[in-house]
This record gives structure tokens, sequence and C-alpha cells, in this order.
């Protein structure tokens, strides 16, 4: 029975504490933790409401006038002291001061409810020697203000502290139409100013505006936390405070391109052109690729202003070229990128040759000139191409350097050689004796004879080293004379379409891309070449036997 009355009981109270209605606000309080306060310091404006609010019912925006405001940190509560319960709502809002002087935070309202407005007083930072600042920020402009647009510029943000900082969080500068972008790691140090020793954090930017006019660099705001001085080594649980600090702005003047410049617009410390051929050598071979590469490189540039190479090369050449690569870097704070072009080069004449050089205008940004990167002409000699067909026609082909040879390797190899030899002469004799049957021996050109199946079953499988393979055989007994590489077989044929399949079929051995190459196209080209000959030779026939 007592059960059941108690249960009845609490269940009446749940019910009528559930119906009551909500506490009605009546009290709206504003207070800050210091006043007067240091430029430069944070202040503290809590607001509390007793009852229970939603975030946004109270209004700060008006506070952005005189202050840097960060975003408020809302808590709720609900308190029961001797059956009376009290709710509240706090808002906790960090200020930074935009300047010094007397200020009104003015009052807030909420549901009619209004508070009592604060008149604070923001103090300027002396920098004397007897008050030692525990934090403040600098920022440097590497260079001259008076940059050119597009010029790549370096923004350096130092944090000076004396006392312990626990966390922090630096914001970037803003620059309207400019491209900023983070350089480097930070970098820890000291320094002595004003006769007290600071340790500092130094964090370096480029900047490189896009439009011409006068622009100033908005600074970062660093906001942080540092232990209270007071005892706090000897205290395990000491408190920290928050502090809040702003770099000086920079102003900067882009001027516009120069008028008289010519060429594309880029803007660097230092341009250079170098060149890397592979393999190194001064004569080409007709039917040859080599491998050209072309890297330029330059300082205080990002790699995706650095522009495209005008290559002037021969008629006389084929070109497979690559799509440029390019990629930036880091080194001793300064940013250098690199682009690298890669032709690959088969020479369709000989005689010589001569490749033009290649000039590349810029503006030297250190002497404030303009200046051009040059790479050299250079000459070579094509010679013709001769003899069996080359390995290095196949350039997927990886030739592995040989090993040192043993003199009793080399005397063990040369005696099994002279066996065969004689074994060889020793069968060409029995075969030259005169026998009852006759029988035909096949020459050792027939050995290796062009194959059409091979070639066919080549193509469909999209084997490119068989099929070349097999052409290279065809080409050499077609034309009865040494076919080295399918650029000369092209040459051969006179055919446009069939030849413009074997420059294809060259581009994918030489790139080595297993999977982009169908030969289909070239059986049916070849096919199609043929044609024309067997019709001939079948009139021929049909006229040795009129009817």
């Amino acid at each position: 029975m007592v059960k059941t009355l108690f249960k009845l009981s609490l269940g009446l109270a749940l019910f009528i504490g559930c119906s009551m209605p909500l506490l009605a606000l009546t009290t709206l309080q504003s207070q800050v933790d210091k006043n007067p306060a240091l430029a430069g310091e944070a202040i503290t404006l809590t607001i509390t409401a007793d009852a229970r609010l939603s975030a946004e019912a109270l209004n700060y925006r008006q506070l952005e006038q005189f202050f840097r405001v960060m975003a408020p940190s809302v808590s709720q509560s609900t308190q029961v002291i001797n059956g009376q319960s009290t709710q509240s709502t706090r808002w906790s809002f960090t200020l930074f001061p935009l300047s010094s002087g007397t200020f009104t935070i003015p009052a807030f309202e909420v549901n009619g409810i209004r508070s009592a407005p604060i008149e604070l007083t923001v103090l300027a930072q002396t920098g004397s020697t007897d008050e030692p600042r525990e934090l403040f920020v600098e920022a440097t402009l590497q260079g001259n203000t008076e940059i050119y647009v597009q010029q790549m510029l370096y923004y350096d943000v130092v944090i000076y502290f004396s006392g312990d900082l626990q966390r922090g969080n630096l914001t970037e500068p803003q620059l309207e139409g400019a491209e900023i972008q983070r350089v480097g790691q930070d970098v820890e140090g000291s320094a002595l100013v004003n006769g007290v020793r600071y340790r500092t954090i130094t964090r370096r930017y480029s900047i490189t505006p896009q439009r011409s006019g006068s622009v100033t660099i908005a600074p970062p705001l660093f906001s942080g936390e540092v232990i209270e001085r007071d005892n706090s080594r000897y205290n395990y649980f000491a408190r920290s405070k928050t502090v809040m600090q702003e770099a000086n702005p920079i102003a900067i003047e882009v001027k516009q391109q120069p008028a008289d410049f010519a060429g594309n617009w880029l803007v660097a410390g230092l341009v250079t052109l170098t060149e890397e051929w592979q393999p190194e050598q001064s004569e080409l071979t007709v039917g040859e690729p080599v491998t050209r590469i072309i890297t330029l490189s330059a300082v205080d540039v990002a790699s995706s202003q650095l522009p495209d190479l005008n290559q002037q090369l021969p008629a006389q050449l084929r070109l497979y070229q690559e799509q440029p690569q390019a990629k930036g870097a880091e080194r001793s704070g300064r940013l250098v990128a690199q682009k690298i072009f890669t032709t690959a080069i088969i020479a369709n004449e000989s005689g010589d040759l001569v490749l033009p050089e290649i000039r590349l205008p810029w503006w030297n940004s250190q002497t404030n000139r303009q200046e051009v990167a040059v790479l050299p002409e250079r000459t070579f000699t094509v010679k013709a191409a001769t003899g069996s067909p080359s390995p290095t026609l196949l350039p997927q082909t990886i030739v592995t350097p040989q090993a040192k040879v043993s003199a009793w390797q080399w005397n063990y190899t040369s005696t099994l050689l002279t066996i065969g030899w004689l074994l060889s002469m020793l069968l060409l004799w029995y075969l030259k004796k005169p026998q009852t049957t006759s029988k035909a021996v096949e020459s050792p050109s027939r050995r290796i004879a062009f194959d059409d199946s091979l070639l066919k079953q080549a193509c469909q499988a999209a084997d490119a080293q068989r099929a070349a393979e097999q052409l290279l055989l065809w080409g050499q007994q077609q034309f009865s004379r040494p076919v080295r590489s399918l650029g000369q077989l092209a040459t051969l044929v006179a055919d446009p379409a069939l030849a413009a399949e074997l420059d294809k079929l060259a581009e994918q051995l030489y790139r080595s891309a297993h999977n982009s190459w169908q030969g289909v196209a070239l059986y049916q080209c070849w096919r199609d070449w043929q044609a024309p000959v067997s019709t001939q030779q079948t009139s021929k026939l049909a006229a040795l036997y009129p009817h």
C-alpha cells in the first residue's frame, strides 16, 4: 500500500512539473573581465539570462563596430535548491578592440528585457621596458613595396611571446585579387626587443597580386592561451588566459606590365633553360628515335605561371611530344618552379640538321629590367640507316649491361663454337654428295621468312612488338634491301594510309602504352596495299594462256 501511494505521489508531481509553464525571463546582465584593458588584450564579455533561451535569441552584431568578435560560446544550466528550480543561459564573447580609446558596450535586449550598457576604456600599449608585453605579432614584407602585377613577394609573420604559450591559432593574411600560399614550415627562434628576450615563431607566405593598383594586405590575427604568471609555476592547476593580437597592415603599389615588354609576361628572380638528350650523341641515324628533354626553371614563381615553349623544329623530323610536366618546391624560404618538356625525335633524311635556338623573354624582379633565357642552337649530322634492324627501334626493350666474362668462360664458349662449325661443315659436305633422290635444301633466309599469319595474329592481339618484327621482315623481302626502322619502311611504301599506321605503331613502341594501340587498322591498310600488287600479277599470268 505504501509503495502504491509513493508511485501515485511521484506521478502527480511529475505531471504538475511538466504542466507548469517555463520560467519567464526577468533579468539580463552584462559584465567584462577587465576594465580598463590594454590594446591587444582579449576582453571577455559575459551576458547572462535567468531563463532557458536559444543561442540565436541574442543579437551581438552591434559589437563589430568597435571590436573584432570571435564566435561566442553558449551554455544552459538548471539548478534545483531546496525544491526551487532556477534556469539560466550564458553567452561568452571574446572581444579584440580595433583601436584604443573609450567605447560603450551597448545594452542588449531579449523578450523586452534589457541589460545595462558598459563603459569600457582601452589603453594603448606603451612599449616601455618597464611594462613588457607578453605577446605581440609583427608582419614584414621581404623586398620592395612597389611591385609588378603577377610578381611574387614574401610576407613574414612573427609571433613574439615571453610567457608559456599553451595553444594558438593564426589566420591567413588577406588581399583581394591575389594568390596567397604558405611557404615551408614554421620556424622557431628567439629575439631581443627593448631589452626583453622573446621566443618567436615565424611563418612565411607568398603573395602574388593579379591586379594592379594601390592595395593593403589585411594582417592576420593570432588568438591563443597563455599561463597566468602569478604563482603558476607552483600550481599544478594554473589558470590560462586568452590573448589576441593582430599584425600591422602593409600597403603596396602594384604596377602594370611594362608596355615595351615583348612575349608572354613572366616576372621572376631567375629563369634558366637546359636540355638533355637520351642517349647523348652528336650524330643521329635515320629512323632511330632520340629523346630531347628541355627543363624550364624559375625562382620566385609558381609552377602554374610557367609558359609553354615554342620549339620550331625542322620539317625533316618526326616528333612525338609528351604533355609538359610542371612541379614546384621550396628552397631556403623561396619557391622554385620547373616545367619539363619531353619530345621523341626521329630523323627522316640524312645530312646536316640544325635545331634553332629557343628564346624566352622574362622580367628580372631583382634588377627591374627585361632579360631573355636562351637555349643555344644545336647541329647534328644525320647518317643513313645501314645494316640489319637495330634493337634501338623498339624503345620498350630494355638492354641490360653484360657481365664481365672470365677467360675460362671465353675459352669454353669458343670451343663449343668451333665444334659447331666443324659439324656444320660436315653436314654441308654430306648434303652436297650425289644422292639418288634429290631434295631441296631451304636457304637460311627462308627460315626467317615473313609469315602473313603471324602478322595478322599480332595485329589482332594488339601485340606491337611482334607486329613490328614481322613488318620489318616483310620490308626486307619486299624491297630487297635492309629495312632498319618503321619510319624507313613508311617512306618505302609511299602510301599515306599505311605510312600513317606505321607511324602510330612506332609511337606506341616509343611510349610503351600497351593498352592504347589497336592493330586491326594497320593490318587492313597493309592488305589494301598488297591488293594492287596481287591483281597486277594475276593479269600477267592470264596473258600467258590466252583462250
